[in-house]
């Protein structure tokens, strides 16, 4: 209970003997009121201060998810053969523009129907560059607990609001349930050469030649082809079946949420990337959209590095073909060093690191 010296209540030690003093000074009274309003206490642990560890269970800590920078060393030349790491980006625009174009024209309003169009566009420009020192620096700062680059400022990622930026794709649209989602034209009943799976040969089997008709099975088979070629990157370097019900669902101009599809994977996409780097031997053919990370930094390195295009002329009609112009092309001997150091120094957060909160993005609305 409480006692008053004047407006100050207090509560009172009791008398008790020194072996039970000891006890009671190794202890912290806890406050507490009843309804009536008076003040009572009880004794609880007492935490010793020099010990003590802050304890988050919103965010836990756990060592093994903690960011590569935090390495004690980082021997850099285990990332010097970047051609096998980053073996899963996309081809080259020629390897398939010929065929993009010819069913464009068939169905260019069908993919505005179902929310594509301008991301099937994003296919014609230079997907395929990359700067590969400046990904694996960023890469470092991946926290896999928290799912997010943990710079000097705080935990930075990039989000759907960021997508929707870059590629076109709007936020709203039906989930994607591939157990679910049957197969309104059953893949026993299409054309698709399922042996011709790499992706050169899966162009040259289903392009269909000049002047002849667009076909259902056509447009499945190139949405097959995008999917797995230039969304979400697959690291065998093949068109897989299990985009099948995803290409027939937007063939069938449904309005699936693709936005959070590519998320998802961009984000298991850099958790496995960042827990490769602690393996003894080099990370190989890192998986899924990459190319999202380099148009993502591009877009917030771009005033601190000075990121130019070499066509700054050119009017983009959306905003990730701005940035695919922007990826640096030279590499500089201390390049792991300056993209770090430009990480680094975001010592507070700022506008470059939400660089698409503006009203002058290029592309639609």
């Amino acid at each position: 209970y409480t006692l008053s010296e004047g407006a100050n209540p207090f509560i009172p030690i009791p008398g008790m003997e020194e072996a039970s003093l000891k006890i009671f000074q190794s202890q912290v009274l806890l406050p507490f009121s009843l309804s009536d309003g008076s003040m009572h206490a009880f004794l609880g642990p007492y935490s010793n201060t020099s010990k003590k560890k802050i304890h988050n269970d919103f965010l836990p800590e756990d060592d093994s998810t903690l960011p590569f920078i935090y390495s004690p060393t980082i021997d850099l030349t285990l990332f010097s053969d970047t051609t096998k790491i980053f073996q899963a980006f996309p081809p080259p625009k020629d390897k398939h523009i010929q065929w993009l174009e010819r069913v464009e024209t068939s169905k260019q309003s069908d993919w505005k129907e179902a929310g594509i169009f301008d991301f099937v566009q994003l296919s014609k420009y230079d997907l395929n560059v990359f700067n590969p020192q400046m990904l694996l620096s960023a890469i470092f700062f991946w926290n896999r607990e928290t799912r997010a680059f943990e710079f000097p400022c705080g935990f930075v990622c990039p989000t759907l609001l960021d997508i929707a930026a870059i590629i076109g794709l709007k936020p709203l649209g039906d989930r994607y349930l591939p157990d679910i989602l049957e197969e309104e034209i059953p893949m026993k009943d299409t054309s698709i050469v399922w042996d011709k799976k790499t992706y050169s040969a899966f162009v040259s089997a289903h392009h269909g030649k000049e002047g002849t008709p667009m076909t259902d099975f056509e447009h499945i088979a190139f949405l097959l082809y995008w999917l797995s070629a230039y969304v979400f990157c697959i690291p065998s370097l093949q068109v897989p079946k299990y985009y099948y019900t995803l290409a027939q669902a937007l063939h069938l101009k449904k309005k699936v949420c693709l936005r959070k599809l590519l998320l998802a994977s961009f984000y298991t996409c850099l958790d496995e990337a960042s827990k490769s780097l602690f393996r003894e031997i080099r990370p190989r053919n890192l998986t899924s959209p990459l190319w999202l990370l380099q148009l993502w930094l591009n877009s917030i390195f771009e005033k601190k590095l000075k990121l130019l295009s070499l066509q700054a002329s050119i009017r983009y009609s959306l905003e990730g073909a701005r940035l695919t112009a922007l990826t640096p092309k030279k590499r500089f001997v201390d390049a792991f060093a300056r993209y770090v150091q430009a990480i680094l120094e975001f010592e507070e957060f700022s506008k470059d690191l939400a660089s698409f909160i503006r009203s002058d993005l290029e592309g639609s609305s």
